[in-house]
């Protein structure tokens, strides 16, 4: 049966998927779609082509091949047709989805975010140790499991790289994909992560979806890591070293939390697990622990470093 409130969510967003029972006239036929969310299809106003993302100076070259939903009704979309909290919907700019598919009936769909970080350094892209961050990050994952247990929801693992992070520096793109497991799902869970580099900023596009569809994902995702151009003077080799902000973190930061550290301290993930039931923590390393965990340890080595 497919799930009428699968999708993606924000950078470190909760995904509550929603699955109304819906009669079919025979056992392996498709269910017919719930009237309201025809009804709230119908109301979006989809965009292809250029489009603008004005917080992030920057332009989407869609074509027409994906649609976008600006911010008014990716909230509806988050909100309304997937059962999300409306906080889950602050600060998101707008929504991404494959030009046939629709927000109750689509594969992925991809949420767009943008952080002011500073400039994020990528002059060490080849010395990056992304085999250390994903053991922090499984290591966080799995002392996570003992409060998930405790407070009655499923453990959940991280399985490994989906597709390990790639730089590309002629357009400044990093993506990356986790394989998620939650106990008892039959079917393992995909996260994709796109980050575009800007002069002082990362503008995000985060994808979830099942590994069965790794094949289509990909493609879109590496689509995506072309398909964006900053206004002129807000590009990356326009960094300005004297006055410009400089993140504090590199790529690595970047795929262990980085951006979503600031939002993960702001909707507290604990509180959100306590809340929520089956619950998909996205863009924060796939659970919240995992990125504390993480970040600590880089912390602390650089506290000691300073100290000798």
């Amino acid at each position: 049966m497919r799930n009428w409130g699968g999708g993606a969510t924000a950078l470190a967003m909760v995904l509550c998927a929603a699955t109304p029972a819906v009669a079919k006239d025979k056992p392996d036929a498709a269910p017919a779609a719930p009237p309201a969310m025809v009804a709230l299809q119908k109301d979006l106003h989809p965009q292809t082509g250029d489009v603008k993302i004005p917080q992030a100076n920057a332009v989407m070259h869609l074509g027409d091949r994906y649609y976008f939903l600006p911010a008014a009704d990716a909230r509806r979309v988050l909100v309304e047709a997937w059962h999300n909290p409306p906080s889950t919907a602050d600060g998101v700019l707008g929504m991404v989805f494959e030009k046939d598919a629709t927000v109750y009936d689509s594969v992925w769909g991809a949420v767009i975010t943008y952080e002011d970080t500073g400039h994020v350094p990528d002059d060490d892209a080849a010395k990056q140790d992304y085999a250390g961050v994903l053991k922090g990050m499984q290591e966080g994952t799995e002392e996570q499991n003992a409060e998930r247990k405790q407070a009655g929801y499923q453990p959940m693992h991280l399985i490994g790289w989906a597709q390990p992070p790639s730089y590309d520096a002629a357009n400044h793109s990093l993506i990356w994909a986790r394989e998620l497991q939650l106990e008892g799902d039959a079917v393992n869970g995909l996260n994709y992560d796109v980050r575009l580099l800007g002069r002082t900023g990362v503008l995000s596009l985060n994808m979830l979806a099942s590994m069965n569809d790794l094949g289509n994902v990909r493609t879109a995702a590496q689509s995506f890591g072309k398909a964006v151009s900053f206004e002129p003077g807000a590009g990356y080799a326009d960094y300005n070293a004297s006055s410009d902000k400089t993140a504090d973190y590199g790529l690595a930061g970047l795929v262990a939390g980085g951006v979503a550290l600031g939002v993960a301290k702001k909707i507290g993930f604990l509180a959100i697990i306590l809340k929520f039931g089956k619950v998909i923590l996205i863009g924060i390393a796939a659970a919240g622990a995992a990125v504390w965990q993480f970040v600590k340890r880089l912390v602390g080595k650089k506290d000691e470093e300073e100290v000798i």
